[in-house]
């Protein structure tokens, strides 16, 4: 198959022509072109009929227009690359001089556009090349017109090059009233205004996209984690049946292996074998002995070790706060052991907000305290341990359940 295309080695861009490789060299330096099959896309918008050659192209113009609906014309406008050079201007020139019915058909000039429109657009900043394109394409039909083609094909590849037109479809065009320098300066602020309000508007477009694409990326996230968590769940819930299958496999085997020790010992003393389905006698009742041994009561470590199990059974679900309110606490007992002396040390204001966060409102932090000599004073406003009450072994015994409590893993669970 004939090429379609040339095809920059450098960069992958499609080039129609001889002409156009040149170009492309002379501005990225790019030297490495091939000839391709591939034919230079040729995207024709459905709204306006511009042409795209590129994807980019048509993603620009519907980013800038919002039109979205091309044809694809590829196949109709794709021909055999011709691999010529192309011929010297003069040598042009001389075939033209040879043939000179077939120039005077080909020849092509600068379009005839309303030069008052030209002079005001050029005095705001665009050139006369962009300006005088802006104004064919446009019809001459206003400056606001043409300054709105400017802004729908300022990425345009020929943006700033002179149109060119055959002679017979060179119409003159009226002349267009003069405008004061004060329209001028008015035109020139509406139509940057008219900008600024599509641009704003073209922006909150796009943040309402990101918005819509965050949600949707956050409800995704929320349903992939609760998938893996029912997952989760699944399997440790499969996990313990097969244990306890695992287990009950165990005890049957347990058991037989007593059957048969037991039919074993009966066949060595010669008696006959066990008859399962003979009523087995029933264990005479056990007299229940009385004990006659003095019931020793709780001490206080084995008071606050049971009251800090149940600090963790009743907050199970929530392991960092446990695991602060028993740091906490220990801070408490460490102050008033290391500083008995220190009022500051001893009183605890119930209303704090760090201390009901932290421990105040764990069910059991509060009764640990008072086991460690704390007293509610004034209306239970305040926990204060006076200085006659503080008792050191006490104090150590607190820290010594809390250090478990803390580093043992398995504390509380059983």
């Amino acid at each position: 198959m004939s090429g379609l295309s040339l095809k920059c080695g450098d960069c992958g861009t499609l080039l129609k022509s001889v002409e156009e490789a040149q170009e492309h060299a002379e501005l990225t330096k790019h030297a490495n072109f091939v000839e391709s099959t591939e034919a230079v896309l040729y995207l024709v918008c459905s709204s306006c009929g511009k042409p795209c050659r590129s994807k980019t192209e048509s993603d620009l113009h519907t980013k800038r227009t919002g039109h979205t609906e091309f044809v694809d014309k590829t196949s109709e406008a794709a021909k055999p690359i011709s691999l010529e050079a192309p011929k010297p201007k003069d040598d042009v020139e001389m075939e033209e001089a040879g043939n000179g019915s077939t120039s005077q058909q080909e020849e092509m000039v600068v379009p005839e556009v309303n030069q008052q429109i030209l002079a005001e657009l050029e005095e705001m900043g665009f050139p006369k090349e962009r300006a005088t394109r802006a104004l064919h394409y446009s019809g001459n039909a206003s400056l606001e017109a043409a300054a709105n083609w400017i802004v729908e094909h300022e990425n345009d590849p020929e943006i700033d090059e002179m149109p060119l037109v055959p002679v017979s479809s060179k119409k003159p065009e009226a002349p267009k009233p003069s405008l004061t320098p004060e329209e001028i300066k008015q035109k020139q602020q509406e139509l940057r205004e008219r900008a600024r309000k599509k641009k704003e508007e073209e922006e909150k477009r796009m943040e309402r996209e990101r918005e819509k694409e965050r949600i949707r990326i956050g409800r995704e996230l929320l349903e992939a984690k609760r998938v893996e968590e029912e997952n989760e769940r699944k399997r440790i819930v499969a996990l313990r049946k097969a244990e306890k299958e695992e287990e009950k496999r165990a005890r049957e085997k347990i058991r037989q292996k007593l059957e048969e020790d037991k039919a074993e010992r009966r066949r060595k003393l010669g008696l006959p074998p066990e008859d399962p389905d003979a009523p087995k006698p029933s264990a005479p009742p056990v007299e229940e002995k009385k004990s006659f041994l003095p019931v020793r009561p709780a001490t206080k470590a084995e008071k606050m070790r049971e009251c800090l199990r149940n600090l963790k059974q009743n907050h199970k679900d929530d392991e960092p706060k446990v695991k602060t309110a028993f740091n906490t606490l220990l801070t408490f007992a460490k102050n008033v052991a290391t500083n008995p002396n220190e009022e500051k040390f001893r009183k605890i204001r119930l209303t704090n907000a760090n201390f009901q966060d932290r421990v105040g409102k764990l069910k059991g932090g509060i009764e640990f305290l008072e086991l460690c000599g704390f007293e509610k004073i004034e209306g239970g406003e305040y926990l204060y341990l006076p200085r006659e009450k503080v008792d050191i072994p006490v104090l150590h015994s607190a820290g010594s359940e809390l250090n478990s409590a803390i580093n043992n893993p398995f504390f509380g669970v059983l």
